[in-house]
């Protein structure tokens, strides 16, 4: 790295920091102006939603606009020594086109790496704390939805199906359990409760009235029990339906839990697979759009910087388009989650192959 190249990445830096800070201030003030009446039910101090939710809200804004973040600041800096023709002058010392480009793409692989590490260990933390927040002040079920049952259905190993009508997440407590077990395509053993309760004690679920059919060669064999211990491989939390949970997992963490998942055979793991995949494809869409902004900005154009901008917010949301679409297909249909995550990168592969041979040299 030489002098040459600090002064680059430097003028890249500041106006990454300025384009994140001015997005984040409107992204709070735009999220506060909506959230104003859940704020004002909740009773909370200025201090305290500060505390235990925009501090953690502004890391998550970070973590979904960082991409964007990095290419505007790529386009305007570049754009401003283009306009000054520092980069003729870089050109004509001697300094070659791919040279140049080399220090785009050691700038776009710093924050890449900067990404990896908070997308995996430190966004999830924060997400964490925004969602309780969420959960609890503003997005609380209705009295109506409360009282309603919903019923919960999940394969728990290879050859086990539970079942139960309702479950209680604050006593850890459900009614109407059945468990099947399945040899094959026949029902060998079949186990139902009135109601189930988790054993903090002995890390297990308790039975009570419970009724044990085993199925074999010979007939059924029929056993009653006024309790029961059984393990589940199942904690309480996996019964807990959360929306956020996606956002809240560490990398390791959520590679576990699809693991876990496919074993029970439960619907939604697509959505999971989608964001592990894009932790990874968004750093790699942080080098490829910094390079697609050098090219783009390092080009003496009359239309200035306001131009260079322009296109790069059209490629922005065409990037942001395609992305939705994929997750969408992925999602809803049967389109497969890591080329979902990585289809738009490998289009704007080929749009930054293009820009870089039609690019003067």
């Amino acid at each position: 790295m030489k002098k040459l190249d600090w002064y680059i990445l430097r003028q890249v830096l500041m106006a990454f920091i300025t384009c994140m800070l001015i997005f984040t201030v409107i992204a709070v003030a735009v999220d506060s102006s909506e959230k104003t009446d859940d704020f004002v039910k909740s009773g909370l101090t200025g201090k305290q939603i500060i505390q235990q939710y925009y501090i953690a809200f502004v890391p998550y804004i970070w973590g979904m606009l960082y991409p964007l973040f990095v290419f505007i600041g790529v386009i305007y800096s570049t754009s401003r020594m283009a306009m000054r023709t520092e980069i003729i002058a870089i050109l004509a010392t001697g300094t070659t086109y791919n040279r140049w480009l080399r220090t785009y793409l050691a700038g776009g692989t710093f924050f890449a790496v900067v990404l990896w590490f908070a997308a995996a260990y430190y966004i999830p933390k924060a997400n964490d704390l925004r969602a309780s927040f969420q959960a609890r002040y503003i997005d609380s079920p209705s009295p109506e939805e409360i009282k309603k049952p919903k019923a919960y259905y999940m394969r728990t190993d290879s050859n086990t199906y539970i079942g139960l009508k309702f479950f209680d997440t604050a006593s850890k407590m459900g009614n109407s359990f059945f468990l099947n077990r399945i040899k094959g395509r026949d029902l060998v053993y079949n186990l139902r409760a009135d109601m189930i309760q988790w054993d903090s004690a002995s890390r297990k679920w308790k039975l009570r009235n419970v009724q044990v059919r085993n199925v074999g060669p010979l007939g059924e064999q029929l056993e009653q029990h006024p309790e029961m211990l059984v393990d589940l491989h199942l904690q309480p939390g996996d019964l807990r339906r959360d929306q956020y949970l996606k956002d809240k997992l560490t990398t390791s963490e959520l590679n576990r839990y699809i693991a876990a998942e496919e074993l029970r055979g439960n619907e939604g793991v697509n959505t999971l697979k989608v964001e592990k995949y894009r932790r990874t494809s968004t750093c790699y869409s942080v080098i490829l759009l910094t390079l697609i902004g050098a090219i783009l900005a390092g080009r003496k154009t009359r239309g200035g910087s306001g131009l260079h901008l322009a296109l790069g917010i059209v490629i922005s949301v065409v990037f942001i388009m395609f992305d939705r679409f994929s997750t969408v297909f992925s999602v809803k249909g049967n389109f497969p989650p890591m080329l979902a995550a990585w289809v738009p990168n490998i289009l704007f592969t080929l749009l930054a192959v293009y820009l870089y041979r039609k690019a003067p040299k």
